[in-house]
This record gives structure tokens, C-alpha cells and sequence, in this order.
């Protein structure tokens, strides 16, 4: 299973949160207050998404943590290599910090790479905005009526 760290879904969540209050300068224990992600976390998460370039910090009595672009110019890939580092499934992608002990005999050498990148290229079409759209319809009289007798689906956390 492929899956994403917990820090990563809660910058999803905290930057969500920004971004429905743009031109808004947010302290840590707003942000917290509002999303339910501990203080300490939305801290981390904010040292980490600063230098990355997604957020801007503000210092002083007024100070706090802003969007550095809109939501729709946010990546999700941008998010995830901000927190994990780079998007791959293995050890032996450009960029990997640990190396792999068959790394020269191995027969696959090279070809995950497109994996890869498959992933890579389908998480940078993917936005911030895109992810605070909603896909199920919250009024059942709105769906479309093949998605009125579906299942619901369960949120990702």
C-alpha cells in the first residue's frame, strides 16, 4: 500500500484552512483551533511548508503564517516533497537519500523511474483548490441519480 505520512495529510488539512481565508496572516493556534491539528504539529508542519515556498511567515505582534500563491497554484505534489521528500514508490529514484545494495545488478535499474514519474506527473495535476472541492454531493436531490443508490464513500482520514 502506498500512503502518504500523517504530516502530509495534516498540511493538506491546515493549508485548506489558509487558503479559505486568503489575505489572512494565521497563527499556529488559530490554525490549530480551527482544524483540530495539535499546535506542535501545525508549528512543525509550518517549518517545513516556509522554506518549501508554499507558506510565508510574518514576524512579530501581528506575525503568523500565510499561502504564498493561491490554492489553485499549490501542488499537491509540492506538499508531499516538501514533508516526505521526493514522490517515489522506490529507494532507486534521482534525488534518494539511501542507496541500494543491488542497485548494480539490479534488472530493474532505471525502470521504475517511469513509475516514478507517472506518479509524480498525476500529483502536479492535482491542486490544493482541487483537493477542498468536494466530490460527493452533500444535497442527494443534486447527484446525479446513478450516485444517489452508491455506497458513500469514507473520508480519507
Amino acid at each position: 500500500m502506498i500512503r502518504l505520512s500523517k504530516l502530509t495529510d495534516y498540511a493538506i488539512v491546515v493549508l485548506s484552512e489558509m487558503a479559505r481565508h486568503t489575505g489572512v496572516v494565521h497563527t499556529v493556534s488559530v490554525l490549530a483551533e480551527r482544524t483540530g491539528v495539535p499546535a506542535p504539529t501545525v508549528a512543525k508542519l509550518m517549518k517545513a511548508l516556509t522554506p518549501a515556498g508554499l507558506t510565508t511567515s510574518q514576524r512579530g505582534a501581528a506575525g503568523g503564517y500565510a499561502l504564498n500563491r493561491p490554492a489553485d497554484a499549490i501542488s499537491i505534489a509540492e506538499i508531499i516533497t516538501a514533508l516526505d521528500g521526493p514522490i517515489a514508490l522506490t529507494a532507486c529514484v534521482d534525488g534518494a537519500e539511501s542507496q541500494c545494495g543491488v542497485e548494480r545488478l539490479c534488472p530493474m535499474r532505471g525502470g521504475w523511474e517511469k513509475v516514478n514519474r507517472a506518479i509524480r506527473d498525476a500529483l502536479e495535476q492535482v491542486s490544493l483548490a482541487d483537493m477542498m472541492t468536494p466530490i460527493l454531493f452533500p444535497d442527494p436531490a443534486a447527484a446525479p441519480a446513478h450516485a444517489v443508490d452508491a455506497p458513500a464513500a469514507r473520508p480519507a482520514h
